[in-house]
């Protein structure tokens, strides 16, 4: 598969990526504690303002390829130190999805489908239920009404194209 990389600067990128197999590692808090801990240290190496699904905006000089190279092989690393995994280990689906945002109507669809997510998959009944969103930082800011996607959305009814899986 040849994917063409699109990086324009100071654009918010949207980033999924799978792992291998799709096994649910993420299912377990202590696994997800992990993820989020490294994407936290791999920002410190190249800010990112934003998050798995996630939205970025890298700052000038850095890509969202480079951030991603940094958590991936830093969150492998640790989960097999954590769980004693020694060898190489294929974690990791080899490529992810990347669109760059190009409205700000494209930047809501994105961040309502994040917010979504969760509750998509049963791992929460509603979005604020799901503790590693930052669905209600941007409900306090003004971005979703109460009750917002206590039923799904009509505008995230069509979820079901490559970049969302």
């Amino acid at each position: 598969m040849n994917i063409r990389r699109y990086y324009v600067p100071n654009a918010i990128v949207f980033i999924t990526q799978v792992v291998e197999g799709r096994t649910p590692i993420f299912a377990n808090d202590a696994h997800l504690d992990l993820l989020l801990t490294i994407i936290r240290e791999a920002r410190e190496r190249h800010p990112l303002p934003d998050h798995f699904h996630m939205l970025i905006k890298p700052e000038p000089g850095l890509t969202h390829s480079q951030i991603m190279l940094s958590i991936k092989p830093n969150f492998t690393k640790a989960y097999k130190q954590k769980l004693g995994i020694e060898g190489s280990m294929r974690f990791w689906q080899r490529r992810y999805w990347d669109h760059v945002i190009r409205s700000d109507e494209d930047f809501e669809h994105h961040l309502n489908y994040i917010h979504y997510n969760p509750v998509r998959h049963g791992l929460a009944a509603r979005p604020e239920d799901w503790a590693h969103s930052s669905y209600r930082h941007w409900q306090e800011r003004g971005a979703y009404p109460a009750q917002w996607g206590w039923a799904l959305p009509a505008e995230l009814r069509d979820m079901s194209t490559p970049e969302y899986e």
